[in-house]
């Protein structure tokens, strides 16, 4: 995969992710996403405009104010270890891919 698409793919499911707090995906999706929320709630931290413009560069504008204004301060006394993966026993039905949920802490 080219690294534009992947990209993009990447701030999709992150964006998922920050508006509902938790979803389903393949394994390998859920451990390559974990690092850029991670790193986007540390950014969220900060608590000011120049994090604040940061996330909404790389988020859509929503994902970016929810992130901000709800989830980070939620994290601020943690040093990290924001998501959660919980493995499934369900396989995905066409490929038999692992299944996992991925959630805040």
């Amino acid at each position: 995969m080219k690294r534009g698409p992947r990209k993009a793919f990447l701030k999709i499911l992150a964006a998922n992710l920050i508006q509902k707090e938790k979803i389903s995906t393949t394994e390998a999706r859920a451990k390559e996403i974990k690092s850029v929320v991670e790193r986007l709630i540390t950014y969220g931290k900060r608590q000011d405009l120049a994090a604040l413009r940061i996330l909404i560069q790389k988020l859509p504008k929503a994902a970016a104010y929810k992130l901000y204004h709800e989830i980070a301060p939620r994290y601020l006394d943690r040093k990290g270890g924001y998501t959660r993966i919980v493995k499934i026993a369900k396989r995905r039905v066409h490929d038999a891919s692992k299944m996992v949920i991925i959630e805040f802490v």
